[in-house]
């Protein structure tokens, strides 16, 4: 088996201000320079930019603080996942707001890794995933806006080791004071459906 050492991180920074500043992360060390700088630090620059711009375009007022943050979620065997977190402060507002986004990458594939791309051709992730979500929300107890029924095809997502863990945004299912609604799924629950050769079916693995 031949071993894929984890991607090298940088830090980089925007800054407009002591309250105002944006860290997001940046890969080297990657043999394919196209797949590096063309695909994956471009993709997110390309996502840091998109959650500054919907944070300033959701408010007319002033921006009082903003900080934005990531996590390496997953960074090995060629699979790179990541999060994105934006809080922002409107002045006066009646408090912030936060924005959680993610990217996988396969870089076997050399691509941004869709949900759907998870999975094998035309099976019903999308029922299997809903399902597994709607007996986490009873287990938990986790209060609802209203009855949960399906998740998108394109639903927010993140991998981390054996684990896909799906996700919504604050005010999608629940109300704001629970937080983020994350529900990790075991990929073993998910291993007849996973394509074997992407991401998840090489994490699941056991060697």
């Amino acid at each position: 088996m031949t071993v894929s050492l984890p991607l090298r991180i940088k830090t980089w920074r925007v800054s407009n201000g002591p309250n105002q500043q944006v860290l997001y992360p940046m890969i080297s060390g990657i043999n394919n320079p196209a797949l590096e700088r063309m695909i994956i630090n471009r993709a997110i620059v390309d996502q840091t930019q998109q959650l500054i711009n919907q944070q300033i375009g959701n408010s007319p007022s002033t921006v009082v603080e903003m900080l934005g943050t990531y996590e390496v979620k997953n960074n090995q065997r060629d699979v790179l996942s990541l999060a994105f977190t934006n809080y922002t402060y409107h002045h006066q507002a009646a408090h912030g707001m936060t924005y959680i986004k993610s990217l996988t990458f396969d870089l076997k594939q050399g691509k941004l890794m869709s949900l759907k791309e998870l999975f094998k051709p035309d099976s019903d992730y999308i029922n299997r995933i809903s399902r597994l979500i709607q007996t986490q929300i009873k287990e938990r107890d986790i209060p609802l806006l209203e009855d949960f029924t399906t998740i998108q095809p394109d639903q927010d997502f993140y991998v981390a080791d054996k684990t896909l863990v799906v996700y919504f945004q604050l005010y999608d299912i629940t109300p704001y004071v629970y937080g983020f609604p994350m529900f990790p799924l075991s990929l073993y629950d998910l291993q007849d459906i996973i394509a074997e050769n992407g991401p998840l079916g090489r994490l699941a693995q056991n060697n």
